[in-house]
């Protein structure tokens, strides 16, 4: 990854030029565009937030927060600019989010070794990343709705939806998998078939039955009201799904490379530090810029609470006071 640059392509000395029928180098274009656009979206999102924390706070805060709002105040032409821009920007993200993990999906589609070389990787890909990215919610927003006390904004209806579209991706992922297993069967390639023999029997069957089991079978316990009302039970499956996810991506990559074509290059993957490192940092960078975001920023949007929730006193909810 530290020579991720050579994916770019800009001007050098040694005329070289990256190769633009690689699925990497669409990598570059499609996640660049993915990050530009989700990171114009979230700011503009936070603008009417952050401007009526600029008018609660002070000293430093106050000028960061001016500038981060924009000098947003309120007025009805603002709001419908705001608005419009909203919505386009939600209608572009939308189709950026099959794009963007369909071209992640050809890094491996587009090379001939045996288990990637699929048309079926897209799709895979775009399920299950709602898949986990609802499991992963469902984590952080959990112990916040619990520290935070936010049972009057997150109600029961909305983990009983968020569990339902993880079972609903839990089941299409299921059907991807058995699609898997059956094409290797039935192409009659041998290389295919023996690759998916040995991620079953072999020295990786542990990821491999365990990528089953957490992402096909835990899952199924959501059929049960009861159990997607559960917040312990949400939780739970929430991480079993992630855990899941992640052996799919090791299933895919370590099985994959260590058992191809030849059997000379057959092994077994053992991580080195550096390795082990990698993944402890990016679960502290992630962990500690998450923490850092809610402590100086809303981690709910003010504007949309106030629009979902009824005036206090027009109810009489607030008439006591």
């Amino acid at each position: 990854m530290w020579f991720a640059y050579w994916l770019m392509p800009y001007p050098n000395q040694r005329y070289l030029w990256p190769n633009f029928k690689s699925p990497l180098v669409w990598d570059v274009f499609a996640i660049s565009t993915y990050l530009t656009i989700s990171v114009v979206f979230f700011l503009v999102g936070l603008v009417p937030d952050i401007a009526a924390l600029r008018d609660q706070a002070t000293g430093i805060r106050k000028q960061i927060y001016t500038i981060m709002s924009l000098g947003w105040e309120g007025s009805d032409s603002q709001w419908r600019h705001y608005r419009r821009a909203y919505g386009i920007f939600a209608a572009i993200s939308t189709p950026l989010v099959l794009s963007v993990h369909s071209v992640v999906s050809f890094d491996f589609a587009m090379a001939l070794v045996p288990g990637w070389h699929s048309t079926l990787f897209p799709p895979f890909f775009v399920d299950g990343a709602i898949f986990s990215g609802f499991a992963m919610v469902l984590i952080l927003i959990l112990p916040m709705r619990y520290i935070f006390n936010w049972y009057p904004y997150i109600h029961d209806k909305h983990l009983d939806a968020m569990a339902k579209l993880i079972l609903v991706t839990s089941l299409v992922l299921t059907y991807f998998y058995v699609c898997e297993v059956f094409t290797a069967w039935y192409s009659g390639d041998h290389f295919e078939r023996a690759s998916v023999f040995a991620k079953a029997t072999k020295q990786y069957a542990w990821a491999y039955w365990g990528m089953y089991t957490c992402n096909s079978v835990i899952p199924l316990v959501f059929f049960s009201r009861k159990a997607r009302l559960n917040t312990t039970v949400l939780y739970v499956v929430s991480i079993f799904v992630l855990i899941g996810m992640w052996l799919e991506r090791f299933n895919i990559i370590v099985p994959g490379l260590g058992h191809d074509f030849y059997p000379y290059t057959w092994g077994t993957y053992y991580p080195t530090i550096t390795d082990s490192t990698i993944i402890i940092g990016s679960f502290a960078w992630f962990f500690i810029l998450f923490l850092a975001f809610i402590r100086v920023m809303p981690s709910l949007s003010i504007v949309e609470v106030k629009e979902a929730l009824g005036h206090p006193m027009r109810d009489g909810h607030g008439a006591h006071h």
